[in-house]
């Protein structure tokens, strides 16, 4: 039975991307980045790997955002 479960100690207390198989080269998806967010870089597939869950807070991020500058410039201007 083969397992690739063999990091040394060291690998298994840092965080995902500084792991051997983690290529940093690679692109994620918004799911991983969210993912890797969400849980401090300990778990990039801790959201799974649907990507509508990475769409959802990417949007959800933006939906603040513009809202955060409508209520300011509309409270704004009313003082």
């Amino acid at each position: 039975m083969k397992t690739d479960f063999d990091y040394p100690k060291k690998d298994l207390i840092g965080t995902v991307v500084f792991r051997p198989d983690f290529n940093n080269f690679e692109t994620i998806n918004a799911n991983q980045a969210w993912s890797l967010f969400f849980s401090g870089g300990q778990d990039d597939k801790g959201l799974g790997q649907e990507i509508e869950f990475g769409r959802f807070f990417t949007n959800l991020l933006i939906a603040i955002g513009v809202t955060g500058m409508l209520w300011a410039i509309y409270f704004t201007q009313l003082g």
